[in-house]
């Protein structure tokens, strides 16, 4: 049975995706043409190996992390890579308006 999944883009437009739960997220939403890399990293990234931290996303319920990155992501409010996670239902993702890598979520505790 497939997963849905919603999708906020910078510009606050709103997608419904569906697919595999399991698959990785960052196949899914290029699949969707909804890329989860800044501009300048569109063609410049890993290729979703998590040493770029290029496919950074913000998720409304993340997951327990499973990756060393994903790991320092999380203890000091950093995107989760996108190339790590793995889709399930009812995931909400929020694509970020990338100007620098790594950008921290304003009001974190660790700013």
């Amino acid at each position: 049975m497939p997963a849905t999944l919603t999708v906020e883009t910078p510009a606050g437009e709103t997608h419904e995706l569906t697919a595999e739960p399991g698959a990785v997220l960052r196949d899914v939403l290029l699949d969707a043409d909804l890329s989860p890399h800044g501009r300048y990293a569109t063609r410049v990234n890993c290729g979703g190996r998590g040493i770029c931290a290029t496919c950074g996303v913000r998720l409304a319920e993340p997951p327990d992390p499973d990756h060393w990155h994903d790991d320092l992501a999380d203890r000091f409010g950093y995107p989760r890579l996108s190339c790590q996670l793995q889709v399930r239902d009812g995931m909400q993702v929020k694509l970020l308006d990338k100007r620098v890598w790594g950008s921290r979520q304003a009001g974190d505790e660790t700013d």
